[in-house]
């Protein structure tokens, strides 16, 4: 678990704090990679992002938000 961003890329774009935060709209919290050099889990202040895999033979992922709050969402 990691509460500073680390920049990752796929084999088509890479990632800052500042681009990730324009994509969910919401502010980086934590992220926790599960010996990857990709995350598996973003949490933002009001999400938690489930990063996945999109293809095997080239490198994308896709983005899940999942409210940190049910009732709020």
């Amino acid at each position: 678990m990691f509460h500073e961003w680390r920049d990752f890329s796929t084999d088509s774009e890479s990632y800052s704090k500042q681009d990730f935060e324009a994509l969910v709209n919401d502010e980086f919290v934590a992220m926790m990679f599960l010996n990857d050099e990709i995350p598996a889990y973003i949490w933002t202040t009001n999400y938690v992002c489930v990063i996945q895999r999109s293809t095997r033979m080239i490198d994308e992922i896709s983005i899940t938000k999942i409210p940190r709050n049910p009732v709020c969402a």
